[in-house]
């Protein structure tokens, strides 16, 4: 049994069959941690014996006959701002080191129901701010197709966890590409579903209006299994749709894209974009039209201008969501002070990082009464007028073909310095989130010196199915 190489479907049928129990495939994952996280660091936390003591659950299920879940004896890595019950939920910051929280988040929950098992929690950029997973205050993750290079972020902890074959899959959360964008880094597959399709009850807040939890996969049908357990409704989190029926994605995802129209803008490939990944994306066009898809080249030039807004709103929300972490109501507490003030001061200063300070102090400032007409309220004017574009163009096309990332995963330490630059590395993503969309990153190819190259699927709202049929088409059902 090479666990590295198994899918969620073929874990599942595996232990239905009795090929192997589910306690022997965890603890064989386990085995295989111990080695190779060593080099990765994909995990912060690993909860071995809660994950043995689930495995016997399903083989009693097994044994007895009783009806399996459809994630049965899947092991799954969960992003670390993901609230789960008596297990350490850090968001990778010495703010919150210590939080064990007292529940799941609906997706855990839902996970469990399922048969899933909670294998450990993954490495993140601190709070979720960044693209690298270098902003964590506990380690560094490495990119499992090159150890000097970065995984992306800022869920490079469960994209580096699946493509090194020490989960089978992963959750992650997607602000703006932190699904996508490592994703499209490690090899693997990743999507960030349509806002408010997953809950985000027991998500720790970076940005509010944008954060969506989203899989990371190595099959576009673990993809969808995944978003099966996943989606759906949830009174606990007023942002979750009401108006989508609960519907079987992994139904109809052999259909191909036989008919669909498909749109790649010209604007994104006249950028500073890497040759060998314009390259890439243009081949996938041609295989689209092979697979039977009508493609065009047509301009759509707002595309290119949202990552301003994007960090104006996404920092500002960040000012709000993070302002509870003052060391008394929640978060870690300095050990010296002489009043509240400086208790608040210290608290913050100390355990916060230079990334998430940064973001904070940039909110809220465009918060503040001197630049919320000139900042704030412009990036939400720019997000409506973003929205109605996208919407005019799914009137006529089913599907938008984008790059990923202009560039490859960068050295450890390279772009660290470089803001600027790191930042632009959202330019293809952070547009999906301001209007709320789905999209894809699945590989479509290799550089000359082996690291991945990943395509986008976007889709309007809520055509999650149409996305995942073009993905599947697209890979001819291979896992990756």
């Amino acid at each position: 049994m090479e666990i590295e190489k198994l899918t969620a479907l073929e874990i599942r049928e595996g232990i239905i069959r009795g090929d192997f129990s589910c306690e022997e495939l965890v603890k064989k994952l386990y085995k295989r941690i111990k080695v190779v996280d060593k080099d990765i660091n994909a995990y912060l936390t690993l909860c071995e014996e809660r994950a043995l003591e689930d495995a016997r659950k399903v083989d009693e299920k097994v044994k007895n006959k009783k009806i399996l879940g459809k994630l049965a004896g899947v092991p799954i890595a969960i992003k670390d701002n993901i609230c789960t019950d008596e297990i350490k939920t850090t968001c990778a910051s010495k703010m919150l080191e210590d939080f064990i929280p007292p529940y799941n988040a609906s997706v855990i929950k839902k996970l469990k129901e399922e048969d899933a098992i909670i294998i450990g929690k993954t490495n993140m950029d601190e709070f979720s701010m960044g693209g690298s997973t270098e902003n964590s205050a506990f380690k560094i993750t490495k990119n499992p197709h090159d150890l000097e290079r970065v995984p992306g972020g800022s869920s490079g902890g469960s994209a580096a966890a699946v493509a090194s074959g020490i989960a089978v899959l992963s959750l992650g959360s997607d602000t703006g590409g932190s699904i996508r964008q490592p994703a499209a880094f490690c090899g693997v597959i990743g999507l960030k579903p349509t806002y408010g399709l997953v809950s985000r009850f027991g998500l720790v807040s970076f940005a509010s209006s944008l954060d969506q939890i989203g899989p990371i996969t190595k099959s576009v049908k673990d993809c969808a299994l995944c978003l099966d357990v996943v989606a759906g409704y949830d009174p606990k989190d007023n942002t979750s749709s009401k108006s989508q029926e609960t519907i079987s994605y992994l139904e109809g995802i052999d259909a191909g894209v036989r008919g669909m129209k498909i749109v790649l803008p010209e604007e994104l490939l006249s950028q500073d974009i890497n040759v060998e990944i314009k390259n890439a994306i243009e081949e996938s066009a041609k295989k689209f039209k092979e697979l039977g898809a009508e493609v065009e080249y047509i301009p759509l030039s707002v595309f290119n201008r949202g990552l301003s807004s994007y960090y104006i709103i996404s920092s500002a929300e960040a000012s709000s969501n993070l302002g509870r972490y003052d060391g008394i109501r929640y978060g870690y507490r300095t050990k010296e002070f002489k009043d509240v003030y400086e208790l608040m001061v210290k608290s913050r200063s100390e355990a916060f990082g230079e990334e998430v300070k940064r973001r904070i102090m940039f909110g809220t400032l465009v918060l503040s009464s001197s630049y919320y007409e000139d900042y704030y309220k412009k990036a939400l004017k720019f997000r409506e007028n973003l929205s109605r574009e996208f919407k005019k163009v799914f009137e006529g096309y089913d599907l938008i073909l984008s790059p990923v990332t202009l560039d490859f995963p960068s050295k450890i330490g390279e772009k660290k310095s470089n803001l600027l630059e790191m930042n632009f590395g959202d330019v293809y993503t952070s547009n999906v989130n301001l209007a709320g969309l789905p999209a894809i990153s699945i590989p479509c190819g290799k550089s000359t010196n082996g690291l991945p190259i990943g395509i986008q699927i976007i889709g309007d709202h809520f055509s999650e199915r149409k996305i995942l049929r073009a993905a599947e088409a697209f890979l001819g059902g291979a896992k990756v």
